[in-house]
């Protein structure tokens, strides 16, 4: 049985992933920071609530102990909880990294006595090609318009994050993933992007796939992205 945590999960991308990987016959932890709709979401697909907020040390360390008491061990982590701050000031700055890419960092490493109990670890980080300096800088690609600075900034940050652990956990499959435009709490106010549904089939389908073609590389649904 895999076991798999997923963060930020109680709607859109998250949501649906849990959704489909129970489906596959994972046992999955719904991480979500409010206790009420964590817990009414978890219950709707299966799944088991953890309460976790990314920002918060103590969150994270208490969820990551009650998977461990349940399951001894964590076979997938995907870190999904995300924010989009387009005012360009210190709060939203500090908002942006601490859940985008500090709050990457605190899930990981508290995970990563869990992960190595695994025979195939993983841990995917929902990121954004909006991260990638290559993407960013061509005029060809549709992120070289986009202007969401802190969003930008915090996802490059997360993907460097993802390539560092590769180098430095050979063992563990670390990914970035681009899921594809999609309409969610973040994208609401710009109209645009496809059903959650259809990012998540990525996102599992990314996930599940073999470590070594993948480890230390972000992806879409189309293959490798520069960076």
């Amino acid at each position: 049985m895999t076991v798999t945590l997923i963060t930020g999960a109680n709607k859109g991308i998250g949501f649906e992933t849990a959704r489909r990987l129970i489906e596959l016959g994972h046992t999955v932890y719904l991480g979500a920071r409010d206790v009420d709709r964590g817990t009414a979401a978890a219950t709707e697909i299966g799944a088991h609530f953890v309460q976790l907020d990314v920002t918060d040390d103590t969150s994270v360390t208490a969820a990551l102990a009650a998977i461990e008491d349940a399951d001894g061990g964590l076979d997938l982590l995907i870190n999904n909880a995300g924010v989009l701050e387009l005012e360009l000031s210190g709060a939203p700055a500090l908002r942006s990294f601490d859940t985008n890419a500090v709050g990457v960092l605190r899930v990981t490493e508290a995970a990563l006595p869990l992960l190595n109990k695994s025979p195939n670890p993983t841990v995917m980080t929902i990121s954004s090609s909006a991260g990638s300096f290559w993407a960013v800088s061509n005029p060809d690609r549709p992120e070289y318009g986009l202007r969401a600075p802190l969003y930008s900034a915090s996802k490059a940050a997360a993907n460097m994050l993802m390539v560092q652990y590769a180098k430095a956990y050979p063992s563990i499959k670390f990914v970035a993933l681009e899921p594809g435009t999609t309409a969610t709490d973040l994208t609401a106010g710009m109209g645009i992007g496809r059903p959650p549904a259809e990012s998540a089939r990525v996102v599992v389908q990314v996930a599940t796939a073999g470590r070594n073609s993948l480890t230390g590389t972000l992806q879409d649904e189309y293959g490798e992205l520069a960076w």
